[in-house]
């Protein structure tokens, strides 16, 4: 049987290690993304400084400021992550066009048919890591294996600056002694079930009837007696396209300002725009978002004509949304997503078609010199 070769790399502390490459003096330091550390946001990244104190994403700004109050507080810098992500999958992209990138940090590779132009599975995987390095400064843990559950597995085992590779003919020797933890779909309430059966490692599910496991589980009980044989037939989905593009902000004091508000969601609506034209995407579908003080959220939405990447017309529809939500509750957080993604489309005739293209001209130019002159070297103001 012709096995497939697959590469997971995951990039280390990815928000975090960018910032401290960017200014060397964070280097030493513990660095934790996110904002800032008495706002109500949480943890996006932090560096392994940081980490040696508890702090790991998703954790509360603030419990992150109470582990390790030296640390450095940064806001989360989506556009500069994004243009090293590009830079890191151009990498990926001279040895496979079958990349199925998972976020900004982490993509597969099937590099099954590239082996006879760029060497083993080894080889490649360890000349990708070192192009990441040398050519970004950066550092990537990678994982090498015949399909995408032990790649990820494997990338994931001797982070930072990591490389496993987990030959055929020795899964089940690399799989066994790890904990039925490492085995996706494995939470906090099924692992506590198997451990209830005294199913800690991966080598005493895969000890159990597949039966068994169905009885115990359903249809993921199957999933899991799979895994634990090192079996996963999922293929490298390179012409998978982004569901959605959205941003959100959480307040560091509730507002009930609709002007304010508003002028949010003009900063959300270019940031959405730039990204979506940097991605090739339009949209179709908006959906705003927003929570109150006392965390009910409601959210809005509206399907366009046509497809869109155009910040003002994001923003209008944003703004029309926005002006059915009830403001007796200030808010502690906005947001808008653009659904309906596709990277094909048409232009609509229409007696607006010269304005539309001047607009999109407009903007073109605008991201020109903000690809230049940094992002605040020019800012859209409100016209609605």
């Amino acid at each position: 049987m012709n096995l497939r070769k697959i590469i997971h790399v995951d990039m280390d502390a990815f928000y975090a290690s960018v910032e401290q490459r960017d200014d060397p003096t964070l280097l030493a330091k513990p660095v934790v993304v996110g904002g800032k550390p008495n706002s109500r946001g949480v943890v996006c990244a932090a560096s392994y400084g940081a980490r040696k104190f508890g702090i790991h994403s998703a954790m509360p700004m603030a419990e992150a400021f109470r582990r390790c109050p030296h640390a450095v507080f940064l806001p989360v810098n989506i556009p500069k992550y994004h243009e090293v992500s590009l830079q890191i999958r151009q990498i990926f992209m001279t040895y496979t066009p079958i990349v199925e990138p998972l976020s900004l940090d982490e993509a597969f590779l099937d590099i099954t048919g590239s082996t006879s132009l760029f060497g083993s599975a080894r080889t490649i995987g360890l000349t990708i890591k070192q192009r990441i390095q040398q050519e970004l400064n950066l550092t990537a843990s990678v994982g090498v294996a015949s399909n995408k559950f032990l790649s990820k597995l494997a990338s994931d085992l001797q982070k930072p600056d990591g490389f496993v590779i987990v030959q055929p003919n020795r899964v089940q020797e690399f799989l066994d002694p790890l904990s039925v933890e490492r085995i996706w779909g494995v939470g906090k309430k099924t692992a506590e079930q198997l451990h209830k059966l005294n199913i800690k490692t991966i080598r005493d599910l895969r000890r159990l009837e597949q039966g068994y496991l169905t009885q115990l589980f359903g249809v993921s009980g199957s999933q899991l007696y799979q895994l634990a044989q090192g079996i996963d037939d999922r293929p490298v989905e390179s012409d998978r396209v982004a569901k959605s593009i959205g941003r959100e902000t959480t307040f560091a004091t509730d507002i009930v300002d609709r002007d304010v508000l508003e002028t949010e969601l003009l900063k959300i609506a270019v940031d959405i725009g730039r990204r979506l034209r940097k991605e090739s995407f339009r949209g179709k579908t908006i959906t705003l978002k927003v929570r109150y003080a006392d965390f009910r959220t409601v959210s809005r939405s509206h399907t366009l004509s046509q497809v869109t990447d155009l910040d003002d017309v994001i923003y209008k529809e944003a703004c029309n949304l926005f002006r059915e939500v009830s403001l007796k509750q200030p808010l502690r957080l906005i947001g808008l997503t653009l659904h309906n993604l596709t990277d094909k489309f048409e232009r609509q005739l229409s007696l607006f078609s010269e304005p539309q293209k001047d607009n999109e001209t407009l903007t073109k130019v605008i991201d020109v010199l903000k690809e230049k002159y940094g992002e605040k070297s020019i800012t859209r103001a409100r016209l609605l």
